[in-house]
């Protein structure tokens, strides 16, 4: 597939590195910034245009033309949506993915029409990182919260540990413990490792276990993993940024929320914005700040300003200083890594992590509803819909158990109408199914494509 990515910053540079490396696809990144552009092409077997995104004639050079996918990814909202009209009026471009960051524009939908700004897919990595952190105060003890089937199903990651009831017991064990709950384990990572999951293999305490269910069962599977923690009630902001004020403005009824700002302008902005979340202007990495507003009290410290260093910086000050739980987001995987692994913050958060699922449900083959990006990209959790009949497809008609799929890879759940099926070796899939997939390896997604293409026969 030829790809043209508009934007090669921290969004754009990531994209590029999935869709070419890991997806093999052909890309064109343009960037004003040849500097940037070099250093890429460095990393990547890609091609580079030096330009500005928006003009027909740097278009022209990327070869817009003959690319199937134009993503904009520039940090200016104006320039991604007139590229996208662009590569649509000038070049018929099948589709446009543009990056809008502007709550304002991604409030108008009428704006986004085929008559006006033809962009088929928005996307604003804030909100979807905003979002993505609401999920995590939701559920306290949670390393990561997916939602799939429009939101019926939920997968969870969370580590175990000592007082959850089934650690230290076998995988099997869970149906006895939640006789009237379906659900399943649908991967187990210990000491950063996959393990084969069976029904005997037991949970220790520090795996990092993910599991599926409904939406409505996933606070009695977090009790198995581990000891049921309080809600979040009390939680402070580091950075009054876009994704910071969208945090607090979605937490401010509920939970009481301060926004740590060192911008004295941008401080006032965000508090005319707010109802109830109280602005105070200074550095977050501030001890006596933290300890004047009594960090020791908080149940979670999300440290959402733009540079990764201040970010984890002010979150292990306020982990040291006795905030119950912190996370930071964090750009760089190495860095991200390392402060887990050294267990002096608790979540970090990759924006590009985050954002790049949403790329990638518009590039797979097969019809892709959602992709999730998992353990810094090597795994993946999809929700794909089963088309065709028993002849034309290699899913349909057929029990899980007669489905070949990769190693690593399992079907963990499928959604049928409105109906929630736990997967088991004897479920037949159906047309129209909402199959959900774990990968522990997403380098064999070209295998798991191919399940959900339909062809005329499958010998």
């Amino acid at each position: 597939m030829r790809i043209l990515i508009l934007g090669a910053g921290q969004v754009g540079s990531s994209a590029a590195h999935s869709l070419s490396r890991e997806e093999a696809n052909e890309v064109t990144v343009v960037d004003m910034r040849a500097d940037v552009l070099r250093e890429l092409q460095d990393r990547l077997d890609i091609r580079t245009v030096v330009g500005h995104a928006a003009y027909p004639e740097v278009l022209e050079r990327a070869g817009a033309s003959d690319a199937d996918i134009v993503i904009a990814l520039t940090d200016s909202d104006e320039t991604n949506m007139v590229a996208c009209q662009v590569a649509y009026t000038l070049y018929h471009t099948p589709t446009k993915i543009a990056r809008i960051r502007s709550a304002e524009y991604m409030r108008a939908d009428a704006l986004f029409t085929q008559d006006a700004f033809p962009v088929d897919v928005r996307i604003s990595p804030e909100q979807l990182v905003c979002q993505y952190v609401e999920q995590l105060i939701l559920f306290p003890g949670a390393l990561q919260v997916l939602d799939f089937a429009n939101g019926r199903v939920r997968l969870v990651g969370a580590r175990a540990q000592e007082g959850g009831l089934l650690v230290g017991r076998p995988v099997d064990s869970l149906k006895e413990h939640i006789p009237e709950a379906e659900g399943r384990i649908a991967a187990i990572y210990r000491e950063g490792m996959p393990l084969a999951v069976a029904p005997d293999t037991v949970v220790r305490e520090g795996d990092e276990v993910y599991f599926i269910s409904e939406r409505r069962n996933i606070r009695r599977f977090l009790d198995e993993m581990r000891m049921l923690e309080a809600p979040v009630n009390r939680v402070v902001i580091a950075g009054g940024g876009n994704i910071g004020a969208r945090l607090a403005h979605a937490l401010e009824h509920d939970t009481q929320v301060k926004v740590i700002e060192r911008n004295p302008e941008r401080a006032r902005v965000i508090s005319e914005q707010l109802n109830k979340a109280i602005v105070l202007v200074g550095d977050a990495a501030d001890e006596d700040l933290l300890i004047e507003e009594n960090i020791d009290s908080v149940d979670m410290f999300c440290a959402l300003t733009n540079a990764e260093e201040a970010n984890i910086l002010s979150a292990m000050l306020a982990k040291k200083l006795g905030a119950r739980k912190v996370m930071a987001l964090i750009n760089r995987p190495s860095y991200a890594e390392l402060v887990e692994a050294s267990g002096t913050i608790d979540i970090a958060i990759s924006p590009q992590q985050v954002t790049i699922g949403s790329l990638l449900a518009h590039v797979r083959r097969g019809d892709v509803v959602k992709v999730h990006s998992l353990k810094r990209g090597a795994a993946e959790a999809i929700e794909a819909v089963a088309h065709g009949a028993r002849e034309s497809s290699r899913a349909v008609g057929r029990a899980i158990s007669d489905i070949e799929l990769p190693p690593g890879a399992a079907i963990v759940a499928v959604v049928r109408g409105e109906q929630v099926h736990i997967a088991r070796p004897d479920t037949v899939i159906e047309t129209d199914d909402h199959v959900i997939l774990f990968m522990t390896d997403r380098r064999r997604i070209d295998r798991i494509e191919a399940l959900f293409e339909v062809g005329v026969t499958f010998v």
